[in-house]
């Protein structure tokens, strides 16, 4: 399992300019097929999945489908799904895989 992060949230908060931030961290899970290509899904998010062809293109593919999917689930004004693997933070943070 990997931890994948930058999922940010914002919204404007009307005491002097301030920005709320919501970070969320979920795990990935990341496998490389039998063609050598590398899959990697979030099993807390139903659905979000990518490849490719290195680890690292999947985990930056992986990165952009998690952020397009936690856009789609807030514009829908549904909750982010969340499970006990799942952080969350009302700080900025960075979370580095290496």
């Amino acid at each position: 399992m990997i931890v994948l992060n930058h999922m940010r949230l914002r919204s404007t908060n009307k005491k002097k300019g301030v920005i709320s931030v919501k970070s969320y961290i979920f795990q990935v899970e990341l496998v490389q097929e039998e063609d050598g290509r590398w899959s990697a899904g979030v099993p807390t998010l139903p659905g979000c999945s990518t490849w490719g062809n290195s680890k690292e293109e999947a985990l930056d593919n992986i990165h952009d489908a998690v952020e397009a999917y936690l856009h789609a689930v807030k514009n829908a004004g549904k909750r982010i799904p969340k499970d006990t693997t799942t952080q969350v933070s009302d700080n900025p943070v960075v979370a580095v895989t290496v």
